[in-house]
């Protein structure tokens, strides 16, 4: 008969504490940061109105283009003509 050698789990075990006691530190280290809330104003487009006028109508701080662009992002708008009646956000 031949002898077998027993294959021994401890080294294994050893790595994977070893592991966790490397792993686990560094990922609790890791902080998560919440997006800030956007608030919006809903405004329904009235005749004569543009995105130019209602977004300087809604402008705290900041240029009246960045505006446009973020109206224009926020809404999926796929150009400059707004429709009387529409509903749109702008954010705040």
């Amino acid at each position: 008969m031949t002898s077998r050698k027993r294959m021994s789990l401890m080294p294994a075990v050893a790595l994977a504490a070893l592991s966790a006691l490397v792993a686990v530190p560094t990922l609790s280290m890791g902080r998560l940061h919440a997006a800030p809330v956007t608030r919006y104003a809903h405004v329904t487009v009235q005749s004569g109105d543009t995105l130019w006028s209602i977004a300087s109508a809604h402008l705290a701080s900041g240029s009246i283009q960045e505006r446009i662009d973020e109206i224009v992002r926020v809404n999926h708008l796929h150009g400059a003509s707004l429709v009387p009646g529409e509903h749109i956000r702008v954010p705040e």
